[in-house]
């Protein structure tokens, strides 16, 4: 009877549990609407309050005398933009030799051109304002001359972004905090956002927290991309740096200013990282069973770049794939053949297989042309005037000079060695092998050398049944 009681006494404490936990859920789904009502009560009140005032302040002869002079300026600056854009236009074509980045900049502030004249008129007329009367203020030119700038300088830093959907959100979210911000309107719109939320457990979720995490993550991610390109180019442009740690330096920078930003961004609104590292261990794990080859094509690829066996434009030899490393990856390498054929090669493949590296430490490649001549010929004439061909090849070396030795007498030749060294393996090996054994054969036909080829004489024995057929005369 035990285990029974046991059980029963089990089951009556999990359902009171979950009795308690719904009631917990339906009090917060009660209060939810309240909060959110009373919230958007308060944010609508101050909003009345606001526009009463700003009706009351305009109905005041000072003020409507800033709303004009604010209409002047914005008049002014339409028509400074109708003369000096074209100017300015004309003034850019003009501009050769400029870096990408500062013509678009130019042409971004040319497109803004407008506001830009309008925000410097707000600002001087703020200021003739303040010396004229200072007593009596100028508080509608101060607050559209702020707005103004604001926007305006979110404007030109969105620009940097290159990805549309993070500059959309970075720039309509910036100038939505301004606009708060400057009208003082902020405690009751956080509180309105802050409102809208799922709760599941611990975990809470807000429209304002979804919010803030975009903007902070499109800015934090917009610094890491400008650090990430302004380091990669300094990297790329050190020439005593070899390009495989280059590469690597690269995608190290990267992935660290990337991370940095991932950290930054969300402690910065809040997020407990104790429950990610949990999950991303868990992550580790399915992915070590899961993805294995990927996982161990990185790490090849960090051995690759560390040990500097293999960097972009060496010429390598895998197997019956032939060619120069255009680029190296993350997970493959791209190997260019002669063919205009591009392989891409796992990095697992170059640490585990056996790689000929033809330019690992020196440019220079030997390339051996067997031939055979007759015995009738010089071997020393032979030599020389083989030397002396190859020598007479663009792309042949002086130094290591060409050399030809007598490695065999064969059965109807005595066989020759020309080893030469070139140090564009690039340009492809077939190619200069052709165009010495051409240089060869011109050689050989001047001197009067032959080139002989297997012959067979055929002897028929007395008492052979073999008969040869004789011509008979007519």
């Amino acid at each position: 009877m035990e285990p029974e009681t046991g059980v029963e006494e089990v089951a009556e404490t999990a359902t009171v549990e979950a009795e308690a936990a719904a009631a917990e859920m339906a009090e917060q789904a009660t209060e939810a609407p309240e909060v959110l009502a009373e919230a958007a009560e308060d944010l609508g009140h101050r909003l009345l309050s606001d526009a009463e005032r700003v009706l009351q302040g305009v109905m005041q002869p000072w003020n409507a005398w800033q709303l004009l002079i604010l209409f002047g300026a914005f008049a002014l600056a339409h028509l400074g933009r109708a003369w000096l854009g074209p100017k300015l236009h004309d003034w850019m074509r003009h501009r050769e030799g400029w870096p990408r980045w500062r013509m678009r900049y130019a042409v971004t502030l040319h497109r803004r051109l407008r506001a830009v004249l309008f925000v410097t008129l707000l600002w001087i007329a703020v200021a003739v304002v303040r010396q004229l009367d200072p007593l009596a203020g100028a508080a509608v030119l101060r607050i559209a001359a702020n707005l103004a700038t604001g926007w305006l300088f979110v404007a030109l830093v969105s620009r940097l972004i290159v990805n549309p959907l993070l500059r959309g959100i970075v720039r309509y979210g910036a100038w939505a905090w301004i606009t708060l911000r400057i009208l003082d309107l902020t405690t009751e719109t956080a509180r309105l956002l802050d409102g809208l939320a799922i709760q599941a457990g611990d975990l809470r979720i807000s429209v304002l927290l979804v919010l803030k995490a975009a903007l902070v993550l499109g800015v934090a991610f917009f610094v890491a991309r400008l650090l990430a390109r302004s380091s990669a180019h300094r990297i790329e442009s050190n020439r005593e740096i070899s390009p495989s740690m280059q590469v690597l330096a690269v995608k190290l920078s990267q992935l660290l200013f990337y991370g940095i930003a991932v950290f930054v961004g969300l402690r910065a609104v809040g997020v407990d990282l104790t429950g990610l590292a949990v999950l991303s261990g868990a992550i580790g794990v399915g992915l070590g069973f899961g993805l294995q080859k990927v996982v161990s094509n990185l790490v090849s690829g960090l051995i690759i770049l560390m040990d500097k066996s293999i960097k972009p434009g060496d010429v390598i030899s895998v197997g019956q794939t032939f060619g120069w490393i255009s680029t190296l990856g993350a997970r493959y390498a791209s190997v260019v053949t002669r063919d205009g054929k591009e392989y891409l090669i796992p990095n697992e493949d170059l640490i585990t297989t056996q790689v000929v590296n033809w330019t690992h430490s020196d440019n220079s490649v030997r390339i051996d042309l067997d031939f055979g001549t007759s015995y009738g010929d010089d071997p020393h004439l032979v030599r020389r005037v083989a030397i002396a061909a190859a020598a007479g090849c663009g792309r042949v070396l002086e130094k290591p000079a060409p050399v030809c030795h007598i490695t065999a007498f064969g059965d109807s030749s005595v066989n020759y060695l020309l080893r030469f060294w070139i140090d564009d393996a690039t340009a492809g090996l077939t190619n200069i092998r052709g165009d010495v054994f051409l240089a060869l054969w011109d050689a050989f036909k001047a001197e009067g050398i032959s080139i002989p080829f297997p012959q067979r004489e055929v002897r028929v024995l007395d008492g052979s049944a073999l008969r040869v057929a004789r011509p008979t005369a007519e």
